[in-house]
């Protein structure tokens, strides 16, 4: 290959690519377990994850305490009224992530296999009924699970792109990847 991947279509294997790195290649069937995981991780790991997860969950605890002072309850009830609206938050959180995910998931679900090549100028990725090529600047940073490389849609694009760690064709890909991300992308 030895050229530009956006020139060159994406063909070939994982060869030197655009401005001296590495031309890596992800092979994968997406599942509904790596958009759950893609959410959960950006729920915590980062700030404005957890931001909404904070403003939720006082969302419910501060009426819950708002109630407990107005109205007068034994002192039993009155501590365990704001700690079972924030259990019951947080179940609601992790059943509306699971739906989430399950939304994501059926968008993608009819590309079936998709393949992503990445170079430094971007990805390219194809699916069995749909390719796209993808700028690193349309995305406004990423962050790694165990299992997966997350990355977040920036002001020209909205979303979350979820690449499962399995897909890759080396193992070394993935290490390869994590660079060119890393030299791309503010991490999380």
């Amino acid at each position: 290959m030895g050229g530009d991947l956006f020139a060159s279509g994406a063909e070939g294997g994982a060869e030197s690519g655009t401005e001296g790195g590495a031309v890596v290649e992800f092979v994968y069937r997406p599942t509904v377990a790596d958009f759950e995981e893609a959410l959960r991780a950006r729920a915590l790991k980062t700030a404005a994850g957890r931001v909404q997860v904070l403003v939720m969950l006082l969302a419910v605890v501060v009426p819950a305490v708002i109630f407990v002072l107005v109205v007068d309850l034994a002192p039993l009830l009155s501590g365990l009224v704001p700690v079972l609206s924030a259990v019951v938050m947080i179940v609601a959180l992790v059943r509306g992530m699971r739906t989430q995910a399950r939304q994501m998931f059926s968008i993608v679900e009819p590309y079936g296999e998709c393949r992503m090549v990445a170079d430094e100028r971007g990805a390219v990725s194809t699916g069995e009924r749909v390719s796209f090529t993808t700028e690193w600047s349309v995305y406004s940073g990423y962050l790694e699970t165990p299992r997966l490389f997350v990355l977040f849609g920036g002001e020209r694009a909205s979303g979350v792109a979820v690449l499962p760690k399995r897909g890759a064709q080396d193992p070394a890909d993935v290490e390869r990847l994590r660079g060119v991300l890393g030299r791309n992308l503010k991490r999380s």
